[in-house]
């Protein structure tokens, strides 16, 4: 059930409370899915995800700042790890994070958002769009106040600099230039906020 202390309801959409909410690493998760040879489903995980959200009294005044480290791409498949990481992909070495920041947030109603905002890659800036959802409030065995949330959306990544593919003699591509993202966040509110609550 959910803590009605630290979640409230606008316009119908229930939202955290106000505040800073720091996103739980262990707990906290980016998934990237990509075609390969143009049917399988391949899912890689970036766990490195840090970040906070901050919620502000009308929900479309909040924002949302990411971090992510690049070299944390697990797919199950070291060798295919260690070339996402290289210079045909990520370049962890001379870019090891991920940014995210949010520049506009819209409630689509229920639990519906749409957040848009800045993603860095490689250093190459580019707008993006996820489709997110809050999915609640609760407190966590250790007695700390957690929201859940949810996003997806999807990016070409050959606009962030990853052009490597290989032709496939039946024709199409090796790897799929559009990658879906899931990303799945639980944030604690800050223990000042919960303190003063």
């Amino acid at each position: 059930m959910g803590d009605t202390t630290f979640a409230r309801t606008i316009d119908g959409l229930e939202v955290p409370a106000e505040g800073t909410w720091d996103f739980d690493t262990a707990h906290s998760s980016l998934t990237i899915i990509a075609r390969h040879m143009m049917f399988t489903k391949v899912r890689g995980t970036l766990s490195g995800l840090s970040g906070a959200i901050h919620v502000a009294e009308k929900p479309e005044d909040s924002w949302v700042e990411v971090e992510v480290d690049a070299s944390s791409v697990d797919t199950r498949n070291e060798t295919r790890d260690q070339h996402l990481r290289s210079q045909d992909f990520l370049h962890v070495e001379n870019f090891p994070k991920i940014t995210f920041r949010s520049t506009k947030v819209e409630h689509l109603g229920g639990p519906a958002l749409r957040v848009t905002g800045d993603l860095t890659i490689r250093g190459v800036t580019k707008p993006l769009v996820l489709n997110g959802e809050f999915l609640g409030v609760a407190k966590n065995p250790w007695g700390k106040t957690v929201a859940s949330f949810a996003a997806s959306g999807e990016i070409d990544r050959e606009d962030f600099g990853m052009t490597w593919n290989q032709v496939l003699e039946t024709g199409g591509v090796l790897v799929s230039k559009k990658f879906q993202i899931e990303v799945e966040v639980e944030a604690i509110l800050s223990s000042e906020e919960q303190a003063a609550s």
